[in-house]
């Protein structure tokens, strides 16, 4: 799977817990604090943060509910920051 792929299954599993409720580019960009431009080019696979394809890697290693509990402790601690 292409990094551009993992940004596009995980735009729509956030539309999905909203009920479907579209949400923009634009607005996606500002949830992870990048331009706009930079999420167009995650999207559609013309770059992609290499930190994020190590993040994507380590996550791989653990177990299931290791990986989730990592997950909501890391999403958790951004929230607190923003």
């Amino acid at each position: 799977m292409k990094t551009n792929d993992i940004f596009n299954l995980l735009h729509n599993a956030v539309e999905s817990k909203f009920f479907g409720k579209k949400i923009s580019q634009r607005e996606m960009a500002d949830r992870l604090g990048v331009s706009m431009r930079t999420y167009q080019d995650w999207k559609l696979g013309n770059s992609q943060p290499q930190a994020a394809i190590a993040i994507f890697k380590m996550l791989g290693e653990l177990e299931d509910g290791d990986a989730l509990r990592i997950i909501k402790r890391l999403s958790n601690e951004l929230k607190d920051q923003g």
